[in-house]
């Protein structure tokens, strides 16, 4: 699955089976299931982006994905549908967003979009959020990004994903304050480019940015 975006992963996985569970849950035909999915996976994105741009963040977010279990849901769709996955992507919006009145503002955004409830996205948003991550998991294990990984901080050979991450981590962690700026750079292409919501997230991040700021505010 490595090379295609964030959208693709998700509508794809389990053949097809992930975004049919979700349509499921909320009471949305398949159309409309994808639209909402499409409205509202760049908030996310754009979220997991701005983890990438402090150290700290970056941090937390690289031993995530070390420790990520997400894929499973991409793997076995069935279980996006569980308590457990939703508590899991209710506790990823609260680290991404920090707030329910961020999530309330993503889909309202979303509703403008897609003519969908505001009420029925946000229920959808947990079950997005998981799938999201468990994507970027997936991609990060794959062995063509590991090589990747690897060769950004000098390695060589064809070692695991998770390796991979745990050097860039290492390296976040370790060192001096250039190396650690290096790191952070490198971290920020490379996931970056793996958080391609397939369309100009532009728009979402201002909506984004605004919501968030509201809420530091308060």
């Amino acid at each position: 699955m490595s090379g295609i975006n964030l959208l693709d992963m998700i509508m794809q996985a389990g053949g097809g089976q992930a975004p049919r569970t979700v349509a499921s849950q909320v009471g949305l035909d398949e159309n409309q299931t994808q639209k909402a999915i499409q409205a509202l996976l760049p908030a996310i994105s754009s979220a997991l982006k701005m983890q990438t741009r402090d150290p700290d963040r970056l941090q937390g977010l690289l031993g995530a994905l070390q420790k990520s279990r997400n894929d499973r849901y991409l793997d076995n769709p069935q279980e996006l549908a569980h308590p457990d996955a939703i508590n899991n992507g209710n506790a990823i919006l609260g680290h991404l967003f920090g707030s329910k009145d961020v999530s309330r503002a993503v889909a309202s955004h979303a509703e403008k979009q897609t003519g969908i409830g505001a009420d029925i996205l946000k229920k959808m948003l947990p079950m997005v959020a998981t799938m999201a991550m468990g994507s970027l998991t997936k991609q990060t294990r794959e062995p063509s990004v590991a090589e990747q990984l690897a060769g950004l901080m000098g390695g060589g050979g064809r070692p695991q994903a998770s390796g991979g991450l745990g050097g860039l981590l290492g390296g976040l962690l370790g060192g001096g304050r250039r190396q650690q700026q290096r790191v952070q750079q490198q971290a920020q292409g490379l996931l970056g480019r793996m958080l391609d919501a397939d369309g100009d997230g532009s728009a979402m991040d201002d909506v984004l940015g605004m919501a968030m700021r509201q809420f530091m505010k308060r």
